[in-house]
């Protein structure tokens, strides 16, 4: 890869060249947020990552540990920017677990037949507003 660097890379730019946010600004208030963490404790977003660091990144209902294999500060293709991490097996496993009941849990809750009318719309503003 071109855009790989030998020193550290900032850590909102490697966050979006990993594909893990769509832009760096997301990054940023992702890890301004308390939402990434390094090696267990919450850091800057100018926080240098190397090669071996271990990060924890929460989206939304998931939570991943990766451990950084390659930097780079350029936004590749989806197949290169997963060269850039490793997720641990036990990662995996536990989004996956969290999925399946998410879902089984979906069944659950009850979902409306169809969309409120005009009139249900403020009746429903009006229960909220006061």
């Amino acid at each position: 890869m071109s855009g790989d660097v030998k020193n550290g890379v900032r850590l909102d730019k490697w966050l979006w060249a990993a594909r893990f946010f769509k832009t760096r600004s997301l990054a940023k208030a992702a890890v301004e947020g308390g939402k990434v963490q390094f090696d267990g404790n919450r850091v800057k977003v100018s926080r240098e990552v190397n090669v071996g660091d271990r990060l924890r990144i929460r989206q939304g209902w998931d939570e991943k540990d990766v451990t950084v294999i390659a930097v780079s500060d350029q936004r590749r293709g989806a197949a290169e920017a997963q060269a850039l991490y490793e997720e641990s097996a036990d990662s995996i496993e536990r989004r996956e677990s969290a999925a399946a009941a998410r879902k089984a849990a979906g069944g659950m809750l009850e979902r409306p037949v169809r969309k409120p009318n005009k009139k249900e719309r403020r009746q429903i503003h009006r229960f909220r507003d006061g």
